[in-house]
């Protein structure tokens, strides 16, 4: 009889976590982006209490989780974090698929994907909304999965 051990692949994505500056990162952006994105650092730094870290070449994160995949590979994401796009600031509220609509009514203009939150800008959204999201989100996430800030 033949015995076939597998082992979980470690998945590295190319938005993983990196030494690339934050500072820099922001310098990078325009300067309405770059006015949004220290607003955005200074909220999330105060609702994590994580220092901020680059994922990717535009992803600001704070804290990280291990998932795994249906098939045993696994990989590291950020927790929470931001990234200012040409369309606007957009918020990675971890994990996906919860409902968070009843603290969103009042968020201001947004649309909403599986796990991020995409905001043409941060004018007439609620920041007080946003840090709950940020807390609740980490929350949930932390339900299921080993959450390191």
């Amino acid at each position: 009889m033949i015995y076939l051990e597998l082992m979980a692949k470690k998945i590295e994505l190319k938005t993983g976590k990196n030494k690339n500056s934050v500072t820099e990162y922001i310098k990078s952006c325009t300067l309405e982006q770059q006015k949004e994105a220290k607003i955005l650092l200074k909220l999330f730094k105060e609702a994590t209490k994580a220092k901020p870290k680059m994922w990717g070449a535009t992803m600001v994160g704070f804290g990280e989780y291990t998932y795994y995949r249906s098939n045993g590979d696994e990989g590291t994401y950020l927790a929470t974090g931001f990234s200012m796009r040409k369309s606007g600031p957009t918020i990675y509220i971890l994990p996906g698929y919860t409902d968070y609509s009843d603290l969103m009514k009042n968020l201001g203009p947004y649309k909403l994907g599986k796990s991020c939150l995409y905001l043409k800008s941060l004018e007439g959204i609620d920041l007080k909304i946003i840090t709950k999201l940020i807390k609740q989100g980490l929350k949930d996430l932390k339900k299921t999965h080993e959450v390191r800030i």
